[in-house]
């Protein structure tokens, strides 16, 4: 529906070329636009629906008392929400409002991108249920790992404070009523919203410009004849891409079918869908860029182990 109102407003009514890349650009911008800030509406609204019968004291003992296990946990959140990198920053920023420790939060940001539903479907179409499992598990390992280490560092002095405090007075603990709980989810979404829409467009912007005009035959080649560079190469060509998982799948399987070793498209993936520049783009309104650069270098050197270990396991799957 969000698609085929893109196609009406672009091709029809403003006339553009569906082959051109302005064409391609605005369609690509309008229909994520609109495809994310509703799925950020309805996600942010059914968080705070719901926290509001987790008091923040129980939220914060439950999630930050839980070691690694609730590293574990935020990933598989994150694991099975329908997310890309741009659609999950404004739920990370709603989990740091709830409290939730830095690093766990870090394990759904790594997490949701590289894992759902739709991905996983996709891939097992493609590459086979083995590779798609060994896919899933590495993407859940990278995330708790990642969050882990993140934690562990005590990083939360590189937040910007203004918009992780705002309207926390509303958290507090008390009775509500079943409108009062509709009230702070409506609330909720838009504080967040309200405090990145901007960020979130210039992303979805950059990333419409990648996506259109970035050859892909040109990162094929170079990582055909890299050797064993060719994980970190791809890694690295990955973190200026964006697409959606409709996208990114069928470019790891091109890769794959030129002869690109399995870990060596899947890390390529991996960043594309993890490490994406309008992610980035994003993550300055919430932190500063000595943290975003802290958390694409971790996730960075875990998504090339994750690739050498795969290509070693390759002939096994």
């Amino acid at each position: 529906m969000i698609h085929d109102f893109a196609d009406l407003l672009v091709y029809r009514w403003l006339g553009l070329d569906p082959e051109s890349g302005l064409g391609g650009v605005l369609h690509f911008f309008i229909y994520d636009s609109l495809k994310i800030f509703g799925l950020l509406a309805v996600m942010i609204f059914l968080i705070g629906f719901v926290r509001t019968w987790l008091p923040q004291d129980r939220l914060q003992r439950w999630m930050g008392s839980g070691g690694v296990w609730a590293n574990v946990i935020a990933a598989a959140f994150g694991a099975i929400t329908p997310f890309c990198s741009c659609s999950s920053i404004p739920i990370f920023i709603t989990m740091l409002k709830a409290r939730i420790p830095l690093g766990v939060t870090f394990s759904f940001l790594i997490t949701s991108p590289i894992i759902n539903e739709y991905l996983v479907v996709i891939m097992a179409a493609e590459f086979g249920v083995p590779i798609t499992l060994a896919y899933v598990g590495s993407g859940l390992l990278i995330g708790v790992v990642g969050g882990a280490v993140i934690g562990r560092m005590k990083l939360e002095r590189f937040l910007e404070r203004d918009i992780i405090d705002a309207a926390v007075e509303r958290d507090e603990n008390r009775r509500y009523t079943f409108a009062a709980r509709v009230r702070f989810g409506i609330d909720e979404a838009l504080d967040v919203i309200k405090g990145i829409w901007l960020w979130v467009l210039v992303g979805i912007g950059v990333g419409a410009v990648i996506h259109n005009y970035v050859p892909q035959e040109t990162i094929h080649g170079a990582m055909q004849v890299t050797g064993v560079f060719s994980v970190p190469i791809a890694t690295l060509l990955g973190v200026p891409m964006y697409g959606s998982c409709a996208a990114i799948v069928p470019i790891a399987v091109v890769l794959f079918e030129k002869g690109v070793p399995l870990g060596t498209a899947l890390a390529f993936m991996m960043a594309m869908a993890a490490l994406s520049l309008p992610e980035a783009i994003m993550l300055r309104r919430v932190m500063r860029l000595g943290l975003i650069a802290i958390f694409f270098g971790i996730t960075a050197v875990a998504i090339i182990a994750t690739g050498y270990l795969l290509n070693a396991l390759a002939p096994a799957l």
